[in-house]
Order: structure tokens, then sequence, then C-alpha cells
């Protein structure tokens, strides 16, 4: 299959759009948003988004982000911070009953920053496990190590983070995202279930073997949303336009005041033995000598990566929704950082 590309930028030598082409896979299939400050200065689809019918990607093709939905549940908590209804420094017996002992001292800052010692998650994303029950399985379970002392990646405190953020808001985890981050931001095509989307520009995701596996709308979810072991940790849809628009919204206060967005960017604690830090929902690391926020997102067949300088003067974000071929033809997660860092550098 040739490469099919829907570009909309400058093109020139060694531009984004060439580097693009020129570094993922013929056959692999995907989408690639550049912009610098408010200017989306790239948007770069190859293969299909449907390949049966030939549908190729575009900037308002639909994704499954991943882990990069961290980013939404951390700036919900801090939206609710703006509002004066928590604080980051709430301990988390202010919104459970019958917190332990050794539980006592975690803090939602510890949840935002990997630190609680919770463990990384308990079961399967498509497990149909609802809120309450999260949280007695989270207050049941072994700590991995005393709250506040070593960093740990755990999807399940950032779900624990959107059961803090219904508790607070008296609202639904994606109502409120909707209503204070989403709409504001111009986003209309992001969320879980509460968008109008067209299926058809939904994208399939792919195995190894190059075998459809559906669209992320048809996994076993209950009815508002995925169940809690993936709420606010990942699944939330979007486009490349809406992170766009996302990016956009985080270079103005309208959404979060620049207090809160210092905090969403600040290097709170460091990803041991990595020599990066982690801020809320994102991870703050250095591309082609410049600070950026990043992130990614993966699934069991899809993979994908988001970064900006915290100044927001340059900004990338893609995704493949065919991870790996078995064919020995790509690895998403081992070309990332070419990809990534690539693009990158073209903006600055």
């Amino acid at each position: 299959m040739a490469l099919v590309v829907a570009g909309c930028g400058w093109a020139g030598p060694d531009s984004i759009e060439e580097f693009v082409a020129e570094t993922v896979p013929e056959q692999s299939r995907g989408i690639l948003i550049a912009a610098q400050s408010d200017e989306l200065t790239v948007c770069q689809g190859w293969g299909f988004a449907n390949e049966e019918d030939q549908v190729p990607f575009g900037c308002d093709t639909v994704v499954d982000v991943m882990s990069m939905t961290k980013q939404f549940t951390a700036a919900a908590v801090l939206k609710l911070q703006m509002r004066g209804e928590l604080s980051v420094d709430d301990p988390i017996s202010d919104y459970f009953d019958h917190v332990p002992v050794d539980k006592r001292a975690i803090t939602v800052e510890h949840l935002l920053t990997h630190t609680s010692g919770l463990a990384g998650g308990l079961g399967d994303d498509y497990e149909p496990v609802m809120r309450d029950e999260l949280i007695d399985r989270a207050m049941d379970s072994t700590l991995q190590s005393a709250p506040g002392t070593v960093y740990a990646y755990s999807n399940l405190g950032y779900s624990l983070l959107a059961a803090i953020v219904e508790m607070a808001s008296a609202s639904g985890y994606e109502a409120f995202l909707v209503e204070h981050l989403f709409t504001p931001a111009g986003m209309t095509s992001t969320g879980y279930v509460l968008p109008d989307w067209n299926q058809a520009d939904i994208a399939i995701e792919y195995d190894a073997d190059d075998a459809a596996q559906g669209r992320p709308t048809g996994r076993p979810w209950a009815e508002d949303g995925p169940y809690w072991n993936l709420r606010g940790n990942g699944g939330l849809l979007s486009t490349a336009r809406d992170m766009f628009r996302w990016h956009v919204a985080l270079l103005e206060d309208d959404v979060l005041n620049q207090d809160a967005k210092s905090q969403l960017f600040e290097p709170h604690v460091r990803e041991e033995p990595e020599d990066t830090h982690y801020g809320y929902g994102w991870v703050i690391t250095e591309l082609d000598g410049q600070t950026a926020a990043w992130h990614n997102g993966a699934n069991a067949n899809a993979y994908g990566e988001i970064a900006r300088t915290p100044d927001g003067r340059a900004m990338v974000f893609w995704i493949s929704t065919q991870a790996i071929s078995d064919q020995g033809q790509w690895d998403f997660e081992e070309l990332g950082p070419e990809l990534t860092e690539g693009t990158f550098t073209r903006l600055l």
C-alpha cells in the first residue's frame, strides 16, 4: 500500500511533511499534527483509518488518546482547586470513607505525581468494575511503598482522581471535563460517550497481524463510559484538531490560570532511574535541548505521543492505530522518540 498523506501545512527542504513521510513505515497508519504557538503548522495522515473502506486519516479522525487522558484528569483537579472546591494537599480521606491507616497520608498530589504507593492497577481495563468497587479495592490493596516516598506509575491513582473529581464537583467525570475544559477550549470531539460522533469518523485499530480490531467505542464499556479500571487514566477519544485546540487553550488563562498551569508543568518528582520528572499528568523532559512536557499512550493495538514546550511555542501530537507489525516492519514505541523529537526539532 502506498503512503496516503492528508496534509495542510508548509513544505520545503527538510520539512516536517518530508520528515514524516521518510520516517513512518509505508504500510503503517496514523495521524500527526505540529503547531507553532497558536498556528496549526502541519496536519499529516498516513495510511487508512479504515482499511476496508479506504478512509484516509485526517485532522478530524477520532482516535483513542490512551494515557494522554491523564493530563485532562490533572487539569480537572486544578480547575476544581481554582474554584476553591479542593486542594492538591487534601488527604484522600476527605473524599473516601473507610480509608485504612496505611493510606491516610495519601494526598491528592500523591495521586497526581504517582507517589501514592498504590499499585499500578488492580485488574483489566474492561473488567466491569464501577466506581465504589474500585475505591473499595484500592483501600483494601497492599501499598507498594509509603506515601510520598517513591515514584511508581499508577493508573489506579488516576482513576481515584476521577472519582475525586466527581465527589468534589457533584458531577460526572466526563460531564465536568466537557463543561469546564473541553467546551471553553472549543473541543467538540473529545470525550467518552458525550460527543455526537459519526462512527465512520472513528479510526479502526489493527493488531500486529494487520487484522482489524474494531473501534474503541466497540469495547466493553459501561453506558456512561469505560469501567473504572480505565476511567480517568485512559481511554478518552479525541481528534488531532481537538488536541491542537487544547494546546491553544493552554496558551491562554481562560481554562486554567497561570498558577494552575505552573503546577501542571512543574517537575514535581524524578522518574528514577530516568533523568525525567513527572508534573501533573505530564512528563517533564528535554527534547533537542529544550524543556518539554511530554506523555505517551498505549493500548493493545495503538500507540501515540504528545509533546509541547511549557510556554507553547511548539507542540506535536501523533497516534498510530497499529503500533506493531509482526513482520518486523515497525514498532512505534521504538520509533516514537525519533518521530516526536524530529518533528519537535523542525518546529523550533
